[in-house]
């Protein structure tokens, strides 16, 4: 298509009008009779939301006459549902102050307005319509938060996988699909819709974990999301910080006892002034983990400010600090597991990180159902580790000798801009979102040797140890622009279809050295040089996708979509020296497929549902397998094994049996729900000897988390039983278990976990207390190929917590 055709599209599908307007409207009082600002007013019949200004005046445009279903939600006030017609001239609205509710009262307001909230069609500038969606309310679980428990808290988020760990929460780390869970790399990791990730392109991990006592809510999409978030495989996950309270003030303060010395405090202060509003917290960790040599420490602030010029236009500023030192206790061999898992012979292992992001929004709504957001942001941040890690895994660590040394630095900023029309097609509301994003970093890596000492000391011991084999310093100047579309038309009020775009330039750049030494066998030097590399991808490519929703009723939709993927090589895979690893020097990028097929909604207000299939599609997917290289020495190899697919089958339910059998008691909640996916996985070509026709890493068969919630008043309680049954964590079926492999290949074997939490609320007191694996199960998620490992990194066993919130 020309360039000419596509601005004639463009502006054709901005200029589609009604040919009439229907206009509900009216004005928010309280029972006081003050006018009402900022309440939430669902269309339940159209699926739009809206708030009331500043005069508690509200206004919804409709398709047609007639009566349409209304929800009113404001904190501190009852819920109210009520039809409204076209007819009704400037209606009413009168809601009631409530105070001293109950806990499960309280909950079952938040859940019909949950219900109401979670991802529609369009949200400002987004568009959700035949994604798979999920959206987890943090309000509504029972869980150890303090800790991000990653296993409580995407219970019923389906089909991931999570790597845990006993530093407290510090990172997340989960995958799905056949992904890599590794600190969340497959997917764009965002929070309040910016990136938080070291680089998106060049080294998606994420270091940070916005803590869970500070979200309102985590969004997880998946399927066609790559249109709009990114290239990535995995969709996107984006932590949705608590908004400032109605209140002039508030503050609210979290303290956390539990086992293993831990203790964590977090408070936070909230307020409205007229037009001005903020929110912030300070979350402070520390703790000494389940295993010797694994204590932790962290500290967390986070401050976002908020201006209303209008109800249309506002300014949005966020500022997140983060650093945290902890001390890794080193993987086991499969041997040393069995005898004890939580043994330990790495005492001079240690990690540091220090993030500090940056982000601007500007958000704007026309006259003419235009939506418009600008956002601005960026990431001063580093991380280092200290460490003697050989493959060797068994060997214990020797004092006085050199540590490996590994240092990246990460400068990066961008820019997004959305803009989103609504228009209308024989009265139905379509949607056209145009957006680009640059994306720019300025990053870098060394390594080095470390010094010989204990302490967590990250500088250069070059002059102590002049012939560290493992010494290379890199460059990172990463550039990245996009351009992409969506367009939802709507066919009739119950079908829709979604075609979307995203152009991508990526460049990706490696520019720096890595030393080589050769000693004979008497130890003398016979090679010692400097290897220059200046390595450049620059590619373009296009991605499509296109999403179907057909809803016949309401609360009732069947979905489904497919969309074309892309991963880029990372640092990693251009350059890592590590002592019996390589990776392929023709390494390419990874593409593919992703689809869902499914079905979701709510049957009244008892049973939430969401069923899919789904599909993906890997070519040139890029892993790691175990080989000999040219001097016949054992090795790990890296680089793209090639076509792959998994897929399977997802469900989710949440049943409440209380609004089943128990109506007439609205203290008492009771629900169930279950969380299953079935996956299989299978490598279709290889030209790796052993890989065609295995089986995908990181693709247990059965992943099954269920559990109940039962309240009464002020006490709730949740238990939580999760299973996953056996994985591959390498694509290789050699896994002899030799002195340099054991501990690093092999399978995850199944496992089961189970947890319980409660809480207990007393006016403005809350008390929180549970018991996460109280079975006691020895097990583990995670074999690791560098830090924290080598080696199996094993799972907490029985731990007690105990949290004591109190807000004023």
């Amino acid at each position: 298509m020309k360039l000419s055709d596509f601005k004639f599209l463009v502006f054709i599908l901005f200029s589609f009008n009604c040919f009439s307007q229907n206009i509900i409207s009216g004005t928010i009082t309280s029972n006081s009779g003050a006018k009402l600002s900022l309440v939430e007013i669902y269309n339940k019949t159209a699926g739009t939301k809206s708030f009331s200004d500043k005069n508690g005046v509200f206004s919804f445009e409709v398709s047609q006459s007639g009566s349409y279903d209304f929800t009113f939600y404001k904190e501190n006030y009852s819920v109210l549902e009520i039809e409204i017609s076209t007819s009704e001239i400037n209606k009413k609205i009168l809601l009631e102050r409530i105070t001293n509710l109950s806990e499960v009262v309280i909950n079952n307001q938040r859940e019909k307005v949950f219900a109401l909230n979670k991802l529609k069609d369009i949200e400002e500038t987004a568009i959700y319509s035949g994604k798979k969606t999920e959206v987890i309310s943090l309000n509504k679980i029972t869980a150890n938060k303090a800790t991000n428990n990653a296993r409580q808290i995407f219970a019923q988020v389906v089909g991931l996988t999570i790597n845990e760990s006993s530093d407290g929460g510090l990172q997340l780390s989960i995958g799905g699909r056949g992904l890599d869970p590794n600190r969340t790399s497959n997917f764009n990791t965002r929070q309040n819709d910016y990136d938080i990730s070291a680089d998106v392109l060049g080294y998606p991990e994420s270091y940070y974990a916005t803590p869970t006592e500070g979200l309102e809510e985590i969004q997880v999409v998946r399927g066609a999301a790559s249109l709009q978030y990114g290239t990535q495989f995995g969709g996107l996950i984006n932590f949705k910080i608590k908004k400032p309270t109605s209140k002039p003030f508030e503050i609210i303060t979290r303290n956390t006892l539990g086992s293993f010395n831990l203790f964590t405090n977090f408070t936070s202060v909230s307020g409205t002034n007229g037009k001005f509003s903020y929110y912030s917290f300070y979350n402070y960790k520390q703790g000494d983990g389940f295993r010797p040599n694994s204590k932790f420490e962290s500290k967390n602030y986070f401050a976002n400010l908020n201006y209303q010029f209008t109800d249309k236009t506002s300014l949005h500023f966020d500022y997140t600090h983060y650093d945290y030192l902890a001390q890794q206790a080193g993987g086991l061999t499969d041997v040393q597991f069995i005898e004890n898992p939580l043994q330990s012979n790495r005492t001079r292992n240690w990690f540091a990180v220090n993030w500090n992001l940056f982000a601007l929004r500007f958000k704007h709504k026309f006259d003419n159902n235009g939506d418009f957001s600008l956002q601005l942001f960026g990431l001063d941040a580093s991380r280092k580790a200290v460490g003697y890690r050989s493959n060797r895994v068994s060997n214990p660590d020797i004092l006085g000798t050199e540590r490996d040394l590994i240092v990246g630095e990460f400068v990066n900023w961008g820019a997004e801009a959305r803009f989103l029309k609504r228009y209308k097609i024989k009265n139905n509301t379509s949607a056209f979102l145009i957006g680009a994003k640059y994306y720019q970093s300025d990053n870098s890596g060394i390594q080095n040797a470390g010094s010989s000492g204990t302490d967590a000391n990250f500088t250069i011991a070059a002059d102590e140890f002049p012939l560290y084999q493992n010494q290379s310093d890199y460059k990172y100047p990463n550039l990245n622009f996009a351009f992409f579309g969506e367009n939802i038309f709507k066919i009739t009020p119950k079908f829709s279809i979604t075609p979307g775009f995203r152009f991508e330039k990526i460049k990706t750049q490696a520019n720096g050295f890595y030393r080589k030494i050769n000693l004979d066998f008497a130890g003398n030097v016979i090679l010692d040089q400097n290897n220059v590399e200046n390595n450049v991808k620059d590619r373009n490519l296009l991605l499509l996708g296109i999403g179907l929703s057909y809803k016949p009723k309401n609360r009732i939709e069947f979905y489904g979509n497919v969309s074309q993927n892309y991963r880029s090589v990372t640092f990693n895979d251009i350059r890592t020296a590590t002592p019996s690893f390589e990776i392929d020097p023709n390494i390419t990028d990874e593409k593919g497929y992703t689809s869902d097929i499914g079905i979701r909604g709510q049957i009244g207000d008892k049973i939430t549902f969401d069923s899919n299939i789904f599909g993906l599609y890997y070519d040139d997917k890029i892993g790691e397998f175990n080989t000999t290289n040219s001097r016949n020495l054992f090795i790990r190899f890296r680089g793209n094994l090639g076509i792959a697919m998994t897929y399977g089958f997802e469900t989710m339910f949440d049943w409440s049996l209380s609004k089943t059998f128990l109506k007439s008691n609205e203290n008492f909640n009771w629900s169930v729900f279950s969380n299953v996916s079935i996956t299989d996985s299978e490598y279709l070509k290889s030209d790796i000897a052993k890989i065609q026709g295995s089986k995908v890493e990181f693709v247990p068969l059965i992943n099954l988390k269920t559990g109940t919630g039962i309240g009464y008043k002020n006490l709730m309680t949740a238990l939580q039983f999760s299973y996953v049954s056996e994985q591959i964590s390498s694509a290789s079926s050699d896994l002899r278990k030799n002195d340099i492999n054991s501990g690093i290949s092999g399978n995850i074997p199944a496992y089961y976990v189970a947890d319980f939490s409660c809480s207990y609320k007393f006016k403005y007191f809350k008390i929180e207390a549970g018991i996460t694996n109280f079975t006691n199960n020895s097990y583990f998620t995670r074999r690791a190929t560098g830090y924290p490992g080598p080696g199996i990194i094993p799972s907490d066993n029985r731990t007690f917590y105990t949290t004591l919130e109190f807000v004023f």
